[in-house]
């Protein structure tokens, strides 16, 4: 089969080649891919600047299609469903944090993708645990996406307990900023997203689909815009999902007292300066979203059926897989939100 390889550390690194197809073996389903979605983390092991990935391997973590092949012992799924799955592979199974299945803090996890040949290729196999059946009326392409989703609803819902009439900031208009919004939006909050010039193009995304302000912070004052919205107290919950350690200073500045700063971004360096005054003076609760786990796919299959997220909205650009160059380069740009590899033809329903 055809896949995208990284051959080796460093910068590029990477192949458009023929592998051998994987085996449905154990409890093992092999999925023909229809679409595998281009991440952030893609992107650095792109750069080699993920320690992560362990070359070689496929990438791709982001991922829908239909079942072809399954292990003698899978039990829940049959050739020919929909579907799309999780990130994780493998993990220790006796550690805390597996017993409470938040696998995604497990120390010995591995991962589809960084770990395990991923999904930008022809097939795939994930443990029987991680596959998730498809509704009826999610489309693959949205399906794809299912792993951004999952990781705003992990942040949004598990860790910032977002709630119906609260005002939320979320900085960084990405992917993962986007799915924070719709998620958001769906819990009935208000929202507003930050960010600069350059994201006028994903402004007006997260606006067609429900935010209800965006501030280019090149051009406003995003603390007076904050302040007028909320008569001066401050926004209930920050999201800082730009990576930008100025962001996260800027949500605890506009972050009400006792209120919530939810970091997904990953900072350029392991040690930032943070205003931690604030933190303390303030009472803020200050919390990491790393990623996601079970709980959070089984509410992002949820909110899919209910059509209350519809993640294909922000997908803004297609390719094929010998095209996936072409994807890759148009992200690093900062391209439009999302771009997606097309993996096999026979399944596309959006070109």
């Amino acid at each position: 089969m055809k896949a995208v390889v990284k051959t080796a550390v460093g910068y590029d690194q990477m192949v458009y080649k023929d592998i051998p197809e994987p085996e449905a073996a154990g409890d093992l389903v092999k999925i023909k891919i229809a679409y595998s979605g281009i991440c952030g983390t893609d992107l650095h092991a792109f750069k080699g600047t993920y320690a992560s990935t362990k070359p070689p391997v496929v990438l791709g973590h982001e991922f829908s299609g239909i079942v072809t092949a399954v292990g003698p012992e899978v039990t829940r799924f049959k050739v020919g469903d929909r579907v799309t799955s999780e990130t994780t592979y493998k993990t220790c199974g006796v550690c805390p944090s597996c017993l409470s299945k938040d696998y995604n803090l497990c120390s010995h996890r591995q991962g589809i993708g960084t770990q395990i040949n991923g999904s930008m290729a022809q097939y795939v196999v994930s443990r029987e645990e991680s596959v998730h059946a498809l509704p009826e009326n999610v489309s693959l392409l949205s399906a794809a996406l299912t792993e951004p989703l999952a990781c705003g609803v992990h942040a949004g819902i598990e860790k910032g307990n977002v709630s119906k009439g609260d005002i939320v900031c979320i900085f960084g208009v990405g992917a993962i900023g986007q799915m924070v919004a719709q998620v958001s939006k769906a819990r009935g909050a208000t929202v507003i997203v930050a960010g600069l010039s350059s994201d006028q193009e994903r402004f007006e995304i997260a606006l067609a689909n429900g935010a209800d302000r965006a501030v280019d912070q090149s051009k406003e004052n995003l603390a007076d815009i904050i302040g007028e919205m909320t008569g001066g107290v401050g926004v209930d919950i920050a999201f800082e999902c730009s990576g930008a350690v100025p962001a996260a200073n800027k949500a605890l500045e506009i972050v009400r007292r006792k209120g919530r700063v939810v970091q997904m971004g990953v900072f350029p360096e392991a040690r930032e300066p943070i205003w931690t005054d604030l933190i303390l003076h303030k009472e803020i609760c200050y919390v990491g979203s790393r990623s996601q786990k079970p709980s959070s796919w089984r509410t992002s299959i949820e909110l899919l059926a209910a059509r209350t997220v519809v993640p294909e909205k922000i997908v803004t650009k297609i390719v094929s897989l010998a095209d996936w160059r072409e994807g890759f380069e148009a992200s690093i740009r900062g391209e439009g939100v999302k771009a997606v590899i097309c993996c096999n033809e026979d399944l596309a329903e959006h070109r």
